[in-house]
């Protein structure tokens, strides 16, 4: 693997300018290519960061020989097609949040993979950011002793046009996938990746059928629970708490690139750690991705390929439970 990671960006939207703007502060990425619907949108995203190598279409961006890592920034049910294509073409893929639409897209990507030995990840950007990593290694450390409880909330008001990605079945939308995701991922990370042996979930639909709320409980098979909500058209506290044994964290903005991380513990000492960076967040999911690379590896360690298949199958256990289902699913 050479020193420098040559990324391609398939989607010329929000999340694929942020991505591409946060590229410029890693020394060893470069981003060379990206890929569109159409030229003219792909012209126009080239232009504004100086990208060599503009496609239409994500099968185009995965045949050029000077991408070794493609970022897939499609909406969901873009997802598998954007990544299979990566995988047949020998790139590594590191493919947005929600990873796909079901389980069985997620597996179905990640069979691919390790079948051609190319590198595949979820971009749970914040599973990468200095206050996760704080997290994780205070729970390793055993600092709140078990876990017992995870709570936690992720709600927007984002747009009511009905047009809208965020309220077109067609496109994936609601809140779950969209916001419930971050939440989800995070009792994931504090719970070990266990898929709940025990779901209960309750639902509200926006006029075009997508979720505007839900609302879970997971039991898993160590005792531990988690409770979360996610809503599109209610701005909540969006917030996270860890209850252990022997004390509790909390996040107070979990989901932001930086975070105050407060520990409680029984006795009622108080710790508190604040840990800025610089840059949008989104450039350290992109390093992760170049050291693996150069370590020969085909997935992190920070969020294994089955965890993200646990959650995806959360999700499908959430849905079944609230009747969310998409138009052309398998």
């Amino acid at each position: 693997m050479a020193d420098r990671i040559r990324w391609g960006i398939v989607g010329t939207g929000g999340i694929a300018s942020k991505f591409a703007e946060d590229l410029k502060l890693l020394p060893d990425a470069e981003l060379v290519a990206v890929s569109s619907r159409g030229q003219g949108s792909a012209d126009a995203f080239g232009d504004r960061f100086d990208i060599p190598h503009r496609h239409v279409g994500h099968e185009e961006l995965a045949a050029d020989p000077q991408v070794d890592a493609v970022y897939v920034a499609v909406p969901h049910t873009g997802h598998r097609a954007a990544a299979l294509a990566a995988i047949a073409s020998g790139k590594a893929a590191l493919v947005e949040k929600p990873f796909t639409l079901n389980a069985a897209e997620a597996e179905q990507m990640i069979t691919a993979a390790r079948a051609a030995g190319t590198f595949l990840m979820e971009a749970m950007w914040v599973r990468f950011l200095p206050h996760y990593i704080h997290v994780r290694e205070l729970l390793a450390e055993g600092r709140i002793g078990e876990v017992r409880a995870v709570v936690s909330d992720r709600g927007e008001t984002l747009s009511t046009d009905p047009s809208h990605r965020i309220n077109n079945p067609e496109l994936g939308g609601g809140a779950l996938l969209d916001l419930g995701i971050y939440p989800i991922s995070f009792a994931s990370m504090v719970t070990g990746g266990r898929l709940p042996v025990h779901v209960e979930a309750v639902g509200r639909f926006t006029e075009t059928g997508v979720d505007a709320q839900s609302s879970m409980v997971f039991e898993y098979d160590n005792g531990a629970h988690a409770a979360i909500s996610t809503s599109l058209d209610a701005r909540g506290a969006n917030r996270a708490s860890i209850t252990g044994t022997e004390g509790h964290i909390i996040l107070t903005r979990p989901w932001a690139r930086t975070s105050p991380v407060e520990v409680i513990l029984n006795d009622d000492t108080v710790h508190a750690t604040t840990l800025p960076h610089e840059g949008i967040g989104l450039r350290h999911q992109a390093a992760e991705v170049g050291r693996r690379l150069r370590a020969g590896e085909l997935e992190s360690p920070v969020i294994p390929l089955d965890e993200t298949l646990a959650v995806m199958r959360t999700l499908d256990l959430v849905r079944e439970r609230i009747g969310l289902r998409y138009p052309g699913e398998a």
